[in-house]
């Protein structure tokens, strides 16, 4: 979705630009989900610049939904996506920068990463000391509870996506929920307060009011790096009527099954490890990164280090809603537009 809207504003100045996709089809990172997946947004707040979401307003969008748009969105603006195009390095040599890519090899003076922060999944190093015997899924692998063998699950990490699949495999086996309690949001979203107020209100002062250019901004900044905020759609009530017992973090393995912070050890038929992302922008060949840093130095996705280099998509970029369809196009228009002045300037 950042490299498409970043696109349609290169389009827009007249200028030259190729979108590289590692994905055999437009909106496929959406796609591969877990089936049952809907946004948290509702639709007015996910449509990319240009082309409203074509859905009711207050309504939540299914994974699918999503992909699909970006995949019209593509085609609408005619924009030159090249699909199954991982890019696999990007270095400077000679003033330029050079891209390898899927046996590709592309020169250019810009390059936009335009991607989420979410392309690693953490999974601590003790799964490989559990049991073969015992079945374990990312989150990114797991679609629906008809993968899973008869029996226990254990799904670790209760945040957002641990909750939801938690919440749709109770009705089927036991579940068994591990990880810190993060909160939940205050009112349900799908509700009219939450559709016509509580929703809205989130909305404006993610992409308006939580900015890097106000100390708020930068305090709710620092704070989400550290650990994620509330669970939106599930609430405590919907996980205890399902069914759902809630244990502590796993911390370990012990004889080849997963271990409790408080001492227990269960005995699960399947392990589902919904335990977060990270950035893997490893590829970028330059000397950009600080000491231990995952993303590169950047001024509102300018890296002033490595002149031509910009980022888009990554969380918090300038707002609370940088990595959402909300907020990335303000920060595409931005970069494009600075893009675009560079090159008058040369």
């Amino acid at each position: 979705q950042a490299g498409l809207a970043v696109g349609y504003h290169l389009k827009r100045h007249g200028l030259p630009f190729v979108i590289l996709d590692a994905n055999h089809r437009t909106g496929d990172s959406w796609r591969q989900r877990w089936d049952s997946l809907r946004l948290f947004t509702p639709s007015w707040a996910n449509g990319l610049p240009g082309m409203p979401f074509p859905a009711p307003r207050r309504s939540y969008p299914s994974k699918n939904e999503v992909a699909d748009y970006l995949e019209a969105y593509a085609a609408r603006f005619e924009l030159p996506v090249l699909t199954d195009t991982r890019v696999e390095r990007v270095s400077r040599r000679d003033g330029r920068f050079r891209v390898e890519a899927t046996g590709r090899r592309f020169v250019a003076d810009d390059v936009v990463v335009a991607m989420s922060g979410y392309q690693t999944i953490r999974i601590p190093p003790f799964a490989d000391e559990i049991d073969p015997a015992i079945v374990q899924l990312s989150s990114v692998e797991y679609r629906n509870p008809g993968q899973l063998p008869d029996g226990p699950v254990l799904v670790v990490g209760a945040h957002d996506t641990g909750t939801e699949i938690a919440l749709e495999n109770a009705a089927e086996r036991t579940t068994w929920l591990s990880g810190r309690d993060p909160g939940q949001v205050p009112f349900r979203i799908d509700r009219p307060f939450g559709r016509r107020v509580g929703v809205p209100a989130v909305m404006f002062m993610f992409d308006r009011v939580m900015i890097v250019g106000n100390p708020l901004g930068r305090k709710v900044r620092a704070k989400l790096h550290r650990q994620a905020g509330p669970v939106v759609r599930i609430k405590r009530k919907d996980l205890a009527a399902a069914g759902v017992e809630r244990v502590p973090r796993v911390v370990g393995a012990r004889g080849g099954l997963p271990a409790l912070e408080d001492g227990r050890v269960l005995e699960p038929a399947s392990v589902i490890w919904c335990t977060g992302f990270a950035p893997d922008l490893s590829w970028i060949d330059l000397p950009v990164f600080p000491d231990g840093a995952l993303e590169p130095a950047h001024e509102r996705g300018v890296v002033p280090s490595e002149p031509g280099l910009y980022l888009v998509g990554l969380s918090f970029l300038s707002a609370a809603s940088s990595a959402l369809l909300l907020g990335v196009g303000r920060d595409a228009d931005r970069i494009a537009g600075a893009i675009e002045a560079n090159r008058r300037a040369s």
